[in-house]
């Protein structure tokens, strides 16, 4: 048994600073395990909640945190399928029922009692962590435990929302939004053999997405991408929504030829949760709007192999965990390029 006290970092009310805090090791119930972590990423996700931007807010006293690899430190009674020292990873989605219609049809996603790592369960800014074994990926010997914390969210997260889209290889999917999903988004595209158009208000991150193999780059800060991308190739087949700008959205369906689907993943919040849109356009192109709610165990772990294989790599900075006041900072400015992870070990 791991005992003793930790470093955490805590939220106990919303809108204000986070703050580093000393607190017990917590102990594994039934079904969970301990982990110490050794790397969560930062998500655009943990700043919504530490502003209150989604209903119903978070638990307090809160720990964020969602994007975990670390080792188990001890298992709680019934677990079997992990021992001490394995590596594992830790999504978004801690928890869901199991038994209803949503979980019985591979739609654990949007299961009405699921629970929340780093929102109504405590997270990953902390040295240890308590986690449901039965929602944990296993990671492969070998990976990079900091490159591959972002895919237990942004990579997860992507990939089921490139599949919901069913643009098939060979054909066009835009990506709207090249920050810490959309850059891993063009690579899980283009290992699912899709070409890709990328759209963003930075040149530096148009450049990022190229060089993951985008083909075709508008600055929707120069041009309106939907005439730009239907002009150039005559629409994309798909679209994924990566940005947290309502204007992304207003934009997405026009970057579509007829019969396209575009896929929205990001979660712009507070005041700019509402946008506008053409009815006639979607209607007369029989165009498809669809939400992509993070992702199942099965498409967790089939994220996980992409990227231990090789095909998906985030683009990091590892930062200590005191430093995540100022990491905050500097997402809301915009001025991170890829993924921040706090490097705990």
């Amino acid at each position: 048994m791991t005992t003793g006290t930790m470093k955490a970092v805590v939220l106990r009310e919303i809108g204000t600073p986070l703050k580093i805090e000393t607190l017990p090791i917590p102990q594994p119930k039934r079904g969970e395990v301990l982990i110490r972590v050794t790397a969560c990423g930062v998500c655009h996700s943990d700043l919504h909640a530490v502003d209150g931007d989604w209903s119903p807010l978070p638990n307090l006293p809160l720990i964020p945190g969602h994007e975990v690899v670390g080792t188990v430190s001890a298992l709680g009674e019934g677990v079997e399928h992990f021992a001490e020292g394995d590596a594992i990873g830790v999504p978004w989605m801690y928890s869901a029922c199991g038994h209803c219609e949503f979980c019985l049809s591979g739609m654990e996603t949007i299961c009405l009692k699921a629970e929340a790592t780093g929102y109504s369960k405590p997270g990953g800014y902390a040295e240890y962590m308590i986690a449901d074994a039965a929602f944990c990926g296993r990671v492969p010997t070998g990976v990079d435990p900091y490159e591959l914390a972002p895919i237990l969210c942004a990579g997860v997260t992507t990939y089921r929302g490139l599949k919901r889209t069913n643009v098939k290889p060979g054909q066009w999917l835009t990506v709207l939004g090249i920050g810490g999903l959309g850059h891993i988004a063009v690579q899980y595209a283009r290992a699912m053999g899709m070409r890709v158009a990328a759209v963003d208000v930075s040149d530096d991150k148009l450049a990022l997405a190229k060089s993951y193999g985008a083909e075709l780059l508008v600055n929707a800060s120069k041009a309106d991408p939907g005439p730009e991308i239907r002009n150039a190739i005559g629409g994309t087949h798909g679209a994924v929504v990566t940005a947290v700008s309502a204007k992304a959205f207003e934009q997405s369906v026009g970057v579509l030829r007829n019969g396209g689907t575009v896929c929205w993943i990001g979660l712009p919040g507070g005041k700019q949760d509402e946008i506008r849109m053409t009815i006639s356009g979607i209607v007369n192109g029989e165009m498809s709007v669809r939400g992509s709610n993070v992702g199942t165990r099965q498409d967790m772990q089939e994220a996980i192999d992409f990227a231990a294989n090789g095909l998906v790599t985030a683009k990091i900075e590892k930062q200590p965990l005191d430093a995540i006041n100022e990491i905050f900072a500097r997402m809301k400015k915009g001025q991170i390029n890829g993924r921040v992870v706090l490097a705990l070990q």
